[in-house]
């Protein structure tokens, strides 16, 4: 019986060592820490249709972006249906952190020099962090550089800026639907009459549904809730596809706004779709690495 026993003791010796041994390796490798996952393309790129979206270009990478709306639709075939007629906007967009990008453009639409920043305040996350929506703080500056047309006014180089301030908020659903909201504020250092606001309040709303993997289907409206501005102008509807092919990426549209920046589409939307005042046009987004991500 003595060895017998002698020979259990040893086994259950032998069982705390490998049981002690097992704990330790389990120690060292530690549990598997939760991740955070952000979501990412939301969009496919930095413009729902018209307005911006809550994508910023990479760190380091700029973005030449060509912007384009032919003549109304109902012009007929005099005008080729709008086809003899264009407005154009040329801009670059730098990502100049994450989170932070810089921009100019120039607008054939009341030869309109702008700029904007655009910051991302929240990313929309799961995981070890939760954060149900991505949000972020868009400020742009706007100069009419046209001949000056108020010869009863002082011609101040102020008198041609305005400006905007958004807060884009959205949210990635699921690899099929995507929502934003863009509550805006514009601010006119001049305007046509007394009776006219100098600031005006508007909220927009866009979304797209992917149909492919490089096609998308994307809506983008604005509300005018200032309402004197709200019975002069037309509230801004767009539709359009997004294609992504290679390096680029083509936005193609209808819109009833002939400008391409946010004062201006926003507050002096003039198109009627019921009227068949709409406009085709197009976004084309080449991406260019200025600076070679970190590996």
């Amino acid at each position: 019986m003595r060895p017998r026993f002698s020979l259990i003791i040893g086994i259950l010796l032998l069982s705390f060592v490998f049981e002690g041994k097992g704990q330790d390796l389990m120690d060292l490798f530690g549990e598997e820490e939760p991740v955070t996952e952000y979501a990412f393309a939301t969009f496919k790129t930095t413009r729902i249709v018209n307005g911006q979206s809550i994508e910023n270009p990479p760190h380091g990478e700029l973005k030449f972006v060509i912007s384009h709306h032919f003549g109304r639709l109902n012009e007929g075939a005099y005008n080729f249906f709008g086809l003899d007629q264009s407005t154009i906007r040329l801009g670059l967009e730098y990502g100049l952190t994450e989170r932070l990008t810089l921009s100019v453009g120039r607008s054939s639409f009341e030869k309109t020099f702008d700029g904007f920043a655009k910051y991302k305040i929240l990313r929309q996350s799961s995981g070890a962090k939760t954060m149900p929506i991505s949000l972020s703080a868009f400020s742009g500056i706007y100069l009419n550089s046209l001949e000056w047309r108020y010869p009863d006014r002082e011609n101040y180089f102020t008198s041609r800026l305005s400006y905007v301030y958004q807060i884009l908020i959205a949210r990635k659903f699921s690899n099929f639907l995507s929502l934003q909201l863009t509550p805006t504020m514009i601010h006119k250092n001049l305007v046509e009459k007394i009776a006219d606001p100098n600031d005006i309040f508007a909220m927009g709303a866009g979304g797209r549904v992917r149909l492919t993997n490089r096609i998308t289907f994307n809506a983008e409206y604005y509300y005018l809730i200032t309402e004197k501005t709200a019975q002069d102008f037309n509230n801004m509807l767009s539709l359009g596809f997004d294609l992504e092919t290679g390096g680029h990426i083509f936005q193609l549209h209808f819109t009833n706004a002939r400008p391409m920046f946010e004062r201006a589409f926003i507050t002096e939307t003039t198109g009627d779709w019921l009227k068949g005042d709409i406009y085709f046009g197009f976004n084309i987004v080449r991406v260019f690495t200025i600076r070679k991500p970190e590996l």
